[in-house]
């Protein structure tokens, strides 16, 4: 996964799955790190700095655009 950035954290996991969803539908590769052991403890968020959605970096703008739709959406904010 090189040239992989992270262009946002989650503190949970149902955070997650509007931007799964855009994501998969835009074509864009992308992969949560630290998303199965905050799902199975969410408690652990802390210790491990969140759920990291990670993309290439060509796709940098792309995603950060489509987050700050979702920001302005009161009813989709989730970052």
């Amino acid at each position: 996964m090189e040239n992989f950035i992270t262009v946002a954290i989650f503190n949970y996991q149902h955070e997650t799955i509007i931007i799964k969803n855009i994501l998969e539908q835009e074509g864009i590769t992308f992969f949560f790190e630290n998303e199965t052991i905050i799902g199975i403890d969410p408690f652990a968020s802390i210790a491990y700095g969140g759920i990291k959605l990670k993309v290439h970096q060509n796709d940098e703008a792309t995603v950060l655009e489509i987050l700050k739709k979702l920001n302005e959406d009161d009813h989709l904010k989730i970052v």
